[in-house]
């Protein structure tokens, strides 16, 4: 009898260890499949390039690429530009001087990354219309009479683009660039000092070389945002590659042709990343002495502190101010007329599709984070390398990788199940609201396991050998151990994949379902007829929710020792 007992006592730890053995053996699969599917778009991109007929890349390249490519660089090298020279003097003066409102206007100088760059150019466009805001102030101060009296500048065009982005995407930097300034020590500036250098010159000789890699990394983040856009830039008039890559396959008809400019806004990415990291690991910068203090914070008064205040204030009032006032404004003029059952099915839309998007990224997250703790592998590193290439491939570029392939798989599967069954299948994959899931996964993976890395860095792996020594195995110490001190970093990564998933706009309009509209595609629709004040109720939505994170982003850039 005691002998029957010890069987059946050990039955659920033998069948738990098979259990694990089973899903060690399946990992490696369940990895290459989602190798497999994260590369789906960068492989289609490639056949289909080397597929289409040259005549098209040709007749492309005598006409309108080298015009592309020069706005495309130009807009780029513009907009890193600007975020970079924002950013870094934004943190440079909030890090190293105090002055009245300096603690607000660190606060907020991180608030232009809740618009999304379509938005914000929507906003300026009506603000710096002839009937807009900006045109009524100054008809005011200046005595204009007539709409038609005064001319403001002309928002649409490549110069206005390079505003309107870097005036949104330069929290990039400002957060990157104060992180690093926090974590240098006073005692190398100290030594410039005593060799005679001034504050500025110690700025620019010491400082900026010890940030050189986090201004890097920001600046690349900004460029790379920059590229991937696509409502902003289609409405400002400015034909960047992801632009083009739109134009030349539903506008042109030329399938092999976009897919040869998708191939070179891939080329353009991959320049950027390696760009970023030549700047990072071509020369390298640190601290040697022990002597590890805080930066010397030098206060400011009278015209000085006037100046801090402004300079800090202005990109706040450029990027998030004016685009949020035009929002509001036009939200609450049109309040009736908005609340119409097609905006609330836009919201269930958005909502269910981030939600799915959100679960899924967070799932996944969690089993590679874990893994790569528990036992890492060159796989595993390899699957989180790949990971960081769909966050880079622009909304379009994403869209046309993967609803081709797809599709095929759909009507093969129809055509096969009606010659054996008389069914149709329809189309499963390509017309439902799977593939928007599935091209919001792969575009937000890496943020949730960023989140998520970051969360498991903070726990010790004692951790990990006291709950073994309990008689734990590796998914029981996940779940009893893990799960519950990460639920802030889940959080976390499920909040960023969310608002990330509910402003995505290219991949939405060109691989959603027949009338099955957004809060982003709603507001792309309403801009595109000139009615954008009929749709700002949905943008202050997005922008309301994308206040979640960056509130987050803040708080703990805030933890930081100043």
């Amino acid at each position: 009898m005691p002998h029957s007992i010890q069987m059946r006592s050990h039955a659920p730890v033998n069948r738990g260890a098979r259990l694990n053995a089973r899903l060690a053996a399946m990992f490696p699969y369940a990895l290459g499949g989602l190798i497999a599917v994260l590369l789906l778009p960068v492989a289609t991109i490639a056949v289909l390039a080397a597929r289409a007929e040259g005549g098209g890349l040709l007749h492309l390249g005598q006409t309108v690429l080298p015009r592309i490519i020069g706005t495309t660089v130009a807009v780029l090298a513009g907009t890193g530009a600007l975020a970079l020279l924002i950013g870094t003097a934004a943190a440079w003066i909030v890090t190293l001087h105090t002055f009245p409102g300096r603690d607000l206007v660190d606060r907020a100088l991180v608030l232009p990354l809740a618009i999304p760059a379509y938005i914000a150019a929507y906003a300026w466009g009506e603000a710096l219309a002839p009937t807009g805001g900006v045109h009524a102030v100054a008809a005011r101060i200046l005595g204009w009479q007539t709409p038609q009296d005064g001319a403001l500048p002309d928002v649409r065009s490549a110069t206005g683009a390079v505003l309107i982005l870097a005036s949104v995407l330069y929290p990039y930097v400002y957060v990157a660039a104060r992180a690093s300034f926090l974590q240098q020590s006073a005692a190398v500036l100290e030594v410039a000092r005593t060799l005679g250098c001034s504050p500025l010159e110690a700025f620019v000789r010491v400082a900026l070389p010890l940030a050189r890699p986090a201004l890097a990394a920001g600046t690349t983040l900004v460029m790379m945002e920059t590229l991937g856009d696509f409502g902003a830039m289609q409405y400002l008039g400015v034909e960047t590659l992801t632009v083009a890559v739109y134009a030349t396959w539903l506008q042109r008809g030329s399938l092999g042709g976009a897919a040869q400019l998708a191939l070179g806004a891939l080329a353009v990415v991959l320049a950027l990343v390696v760009i970023e990291r030549i700047g990072r690991q071509r020369q390298s910068f640190h601290a040697t002495s022990t002597r590890v203090r805080p930066l010397p914070v030098r206060d400011l008064g009278g015209v000085q502190a006037a100046l801090a205040l402004a300079g800090c204030a202005l990109p706040i009032v450029l990027g998030f101010g004016v685009p949020a006032l035009v929002l509001a404004t036009h939200a609450m003029r049109h309040l009736d007329t908005a609340l119409t059952g097609a905006f609330w099915r836009a919201i269930g839309h958005s909502l269910l599709l981030a939600t799915l998007a959100a679960a899924l990224c967070v799932v996944i997250a969690i089993v590679l984070s874990y893994a790569r703790r528990f036992k890492p592998t060159p796989l595993i590193a390899t699957t989180q390398t790949v990971i960081q290439v769909g966050y880079a491939l622009p909304g379009t570029v994403l869209a046309l990788g993967l609803l081709f392939p797809l599709a095929g798989f759909d009507n093969g599967l129809d055509a096969l199940m009606r010659r054996w069954f008389g069914l149709s299948t329809g189309l499963l994959l390509s017309g439902g609201v799977m593939i928007l899931v599935l091209a919001y996964v792969i575009r937000t993976l890496a943020a949730a396991l960023g989140a998520l890395d970051a969360g498991w860095s903070r726990l010790s792996p004692n951790l990990d050998a006291a709950a073994r020594t309990l008689g734990l195995d590796a998914i029981r110490v996940m779940r009893r151990v893990h799960l519950p001190l990460l639920k802030p970093a889940i959080g976390a990564a499920a909040i960023v994949v969310f608002v990330d998933c509910l402003k995505e706009l290219p991949a939405t309009l060109l691989l959603r379902p027949f009338n099955f509209d957004t809060l982003a595609t709603t507001v792309y629709a309403a801009a595109a007829l000139e009615q954008f004040e009929g749709a700002a109720l949905g943008a202050l939505a997005i922008v309301g929710a994308g206040l979640v994170p960056v509130l987050l982003m803040q708080k703990a850039l805030m933890r930081q020792p100043t």
